[in-house]
């Protein structure tokens, strides 16, 4: 009897399924037999008959060819959980330049509406999704859309039979009630494969994204490189350089008074072997913000665990066995885990930090996970964004969760050969 139940409801459920399969894949058709109709009753005698169904057929099916393969997408990973990458092209920022003129990217226009209507159209009848798209919508319906019809045309044969007085007629009914039970689970299912074969982007189509991709993140790190030495200018202009000429003028001073004040200058030697001292100091912390000794000597976990031990949290590192990576990886890594312990420190008001560090079969994955309010997010501009770009600079990803009150996950996971 369970099993009965649990029959009827996937015949159900499938049947609901197929009817939507059958909606979607047929609206570009039904616009075709629409312009069919319209070219019919204006007759075959009007010279100009034919211009109202050529443009509806046009227009119709360019206009709902996007709509139909996103639903498409959107049914499909509803409902077997596979993705079927969209793979458009997306358009570029639109900026006002000093004339008064705004570019798109193809051209220039006086007002950015303009600009925006303009690139939107050259971007979309440049892209070899709208082709792939409007060869989905003319395959679907002799594909997925017919094998999905089995079901309702099998409920629409046995409400007619089974309405007749007729035996033959009845029996007809019959069978198209068993069709429609018997194929109900199964019809809606043939829109997987053919979404996956004919709307995943093509190779080049992935190249070119794949190129988008790179080109985006090789300005990043360009950006973050300049911004980097930018900072250790800085930190050596007004640390360690002023110290340093501070130095050589009270050892300059010192050199003067030696015969004349011994006192005073064996006070200024005082005050510039502290001056060296704090120099010394202060190079330490700027080579150690450039590359940590202990990253380079004993690789990132126990890099890790020393940022730990100096945290003012509770901080348990937990890590598999002693694992090397490339250098950049391991200062990727390292870096991203201090910063988000200076974001738990700061931010999230935490008080306990768990660190874990693991090997998979595609690379190494590194989890930070603390106990504050959570709440934190990926913003434009902000910390967390710089992450994610430095991490995807090796094919490397940022998932965070974190719901208000906490906790907050952060997994980085970047390709890479361990040894």
């Amino acid at each position: 009897m369970r099993q009965l139940g649990t029959w009827a409801a996937r015949a159900g459920v499938g049947f609901v399924r197929a009817c939507v399969v059958v909606v979607v894949s047929m609206l570009v058709p039904a616009v075709w037999a629409a312009a069919v109709a319209l070219g019919i009753r204006w007759g075959a005698g009007n010279p100009w008959s034919w211009v109202a169904p050529v443009v509806l057929v046009c227009g119709g099916t360019l206009a709902l060819s996007r709509p139909v393969c996103r639903t498409v997408r959107f049914l499909v990973a509803r409902w077997t959980a596979v993705v079927v990458p969209a793979g458009y092209r997306r358009a570029g920022p639109v900026t006002r330049m000093s004339t008064g003129y705004w570019w798109n990217g193809f051209g220039y226009e006086r007002t950015r509406r303009d600009a925006l209507m303009d690139q939107k159209w050259r971007v979309r009848w440049g892209d070899p999704a709208t082709w792939r798209d409007l060869r989905f919508t003319a395959i679907v319906p002799f594909t997925a859309g017919l094998v999905a019809a089995f079901p309702p045309a099998g409920v629409a044969v046995a409400v007619l039979g089974l309405g007749r007085p007729e035996p033959a007629a009845r029996v007809v009914g019959l069978l198209g009630l068993a069709v429609a039970v018997a194929g109900s689970p199964y019809a809606w299912r043939c829109v997987e494969p053919v979404a996956v074969r004919f709307l995943r982007p093509s190779p080049a189509m992935a190249l070119a994204d794949r190129v988008d991709e790179l080109t985006v993140q090789r300005a990043d790190a360009t950006v973050a490189q300049a911004a980097e030495i930018r900072r250790i200018e800085r930190d050596l202009h007004d640390g360690a350089q002023a110290r340093l000429v501070g130095l050589g003028l009270s050892l300059a001073t010192a050199e003067r008074l030696m015969a004349t004040d011994p006192d005073r200058a064996r006070t200024l030697m005082r005050e510039a072997r502290a001056g060296a001292t704090a120099s010394l100091t202060e190079l330490r912390e700027l080579v150690r913000g450039i590359s940590p000794p202990v990253l380079n000597d004993r690789g990132l976990v126990d890099a890790v665990r020393a940022l730990a031990l100096d945290s003012p949290l509770e901080v348990v590192v937990s890590a598999g066995p002693r694992l090397r990576l490339d250098p950049p990886i391991e200062s990727a890594l390292y870096f991203a885990v201090a910063e988000l312990l200076a974001n738990a420190v700061k931010h999230a008001r935490a008080t306990r930090v768990r660190i874990s560090i693991a090997r998979d079969d595609t690379g190494v994955v590194v989890d930070v996970e603390d106990d504050g309010r959570g709440g934190a997010a990926v913003r434009a501009g902000g910390g967390l964004a710089g992450l994610r770009r430095r991490l995807a600079v090796f094919d490397g990803t940022l998932e965070i969760t974190s719901p208000a009150g906490g906790p907050t996950r952060v997994r980085m996971m970047v390709a890479c050969e361990s040894s």
